[in-house]
């Protein structure tokens, strides 16, 4: 079942956060979480199987100046190690995919590191094609 994230997810969110790579994300959770679901361009959803969380996907509209549709970002894709390649993977990209046509959208984009291989092929397999320039500056506050 996908349903919307909830504060209350917060815990289950972190343990899918770290499998990502993403440590020590437990102090700030709840403010992020909040933060999100009071966004209107953003949208966060957990998928439920048997009471358990097993899975995130976040996502964000960005309207673009240059072009008519605005495009989506998938900000954060997560299934539990355990509960992969039981297609749940693919059930949210379908989303991913239902909520950026209803919003307009032109495009999905999504930043994925080089280290995540089976991550790749997933994407592939989901008609996703490679964009290879992709810059960062990092502000440390």
């Amino acid at each position: 079942m996908i349903r919307e994230a909830s504060v209350a997810d917060a815990d289950v969110i972190v343990q899918l956060l770290e499998q990502l790579g993403y440590a020590d994300t437990h102090s700030f959770i709840h403010v992020r979480i909040q933060e999100l679901l009071k966004n209107p361009d953003a949208l966060l959803f957990c998928y439920e199987s048997e009471g358990n969380v097993i899975a995130l996907l976040s996502l964000h509209v960005i309207p673009q100046i240059a072009l008519l549709g605005s495009f989506l970002r998938i900000s954060y894709f997560v299934v539990d190690e355990n509960a992969r390649s039981r297609k749940i993977g693919a059930e949210l990209e379908a989303l991913a995919s239902q909520i950026a046509k209803e919003k307009g959208c032109d495009r999905i984009e999504v930043h994925c590191h080089k280290r995540r291989t089976e991550a790749h092929r997933f994407y592939e397999r989901r008609g996703f094609i490679e964009s290879p320039k992709y810059f960062v500056k990092y502000l440390y506050m």
